[in-house]
């Protein structure tokens, strides 16, 4: 079976028969007709996926790759924080008129710092010291940037990424690793959506720095299923997780900015039915 299904089932099952409730508490998110978007979750879940061995893409439903990608492509490389930019409606309850989240995600992604060598935004700085300083462990990402968040219109959910080189024994190449934090996790209509988002970002600049993808660690601070989320989830788990694709990526880029959706794809992805009429709480 799929790993990523695996971990999916394990999760989800652990949120249902031990988590907790946020029923009849003060909370935020709400359901279109108004009603309050109650969860049951978890505390504190980390996951590990070795890209090495597999790619965690889920199937006991269909995530699209090439979407999911093209909105990594357009907080990373695009750094955008316009809904024209992204080739998907994702955004569109979180944008205004001119279709602007805010000083959120790729926003931030493009501001420049200083640094000894120069002025350089988030990513290319990554890339740099990947290239150059690949011990570090300084390299890393945050886009909860405090002094901004009242201009977000959305608090970032995934917002901080924090890569790690390894030399394993026997091999030329350096692997390359990388933790998601994340604050908030809504796991029937984001979490393999994340997980396969930030495993195609480690494949992408393992390849443009001369590295091989190593471990994805996902960490998750609260991690839930909302109230009416709950029978679509105890559907979608009693299915059978069939066996996971194999994931291919164009190794003729060598430049980060040169990627793009297309150049990644699946083989032999088998999913059972996608689970349509979500409802999204906001």
């Amino acid at each position: 079976m799929s790993y990523a299904d695996e971990v999916f089932i394990k999760n989800c099952k652990d949120i249902l028969e031990n988590g907790t409730s946020t029923e009849g508490q003060k909370v935020r998110p709400h359901w279109e007709d108004g009603t309050p978007a109650y969860t049951i979750k978890q505390f504190g879940v980390v996951n590990r996926y070795d890209l090495s061995k597999e790619f965690p893409i889920m199937t006991l439903r269909r995530t699209a790759l090439k979407s999911a990608t093209d909105e990594l492509l357009w907080i990373w490389q695009r750094k955008s924080n316009n809904i024209g930019d992204l080739h998907s409606h994702i955004w569109d309850e979180w944008a205004d008129e001119n279709g602007s989240i805010g000083k959120a995600y790729g926003y931030q992604m493009g501001v420049k710092h200083e640094y000894p060598e120069g002025r350089m935004d988030m990513v290319d700085r990554v890339i740099y010291d990947l290239k150059n300083n690949p011990f570090s462990r300084r390299i890393m990402t945050n886009l909860y940037v405090f002094q901004d968040l009242h201009e977000m219109n959305l608090y970032p959910c995934a917002y901080s990424m924090t890569f790690n080189v390894t030399q394993k024994a026997g091999e030329d190449k350096l692997t390359l690793n990388a933790i998601l934090n994340q604050r908030s996790q809504d796991m029937l209509m984001a979490n393999n959506w994340n997980i396969v988002q930030y495993a195609v970002l480690v494949h992408m600049l393992a390849q443009v720095c001369g590295m091989n993808a190593g471990e994805l660690v996902h960490v998750i601070a609260d991690c839930h299923i909302y109230d009416r989320h709950i029978p679509l989830i105890k559907e979608m788990i009693s299915r059978e997780p069939l066996p996971a694709p194999t994931f291919h990526i164009n190794t003729d880029i060598t430049d980060f900015y040169k990627f793009t959706s297309t150049d990644v794809w699946l083989d032999d992805y088998k999913h059972h039915e996608q689970i349509t009429d979500i409802p999204v709480a906001i």
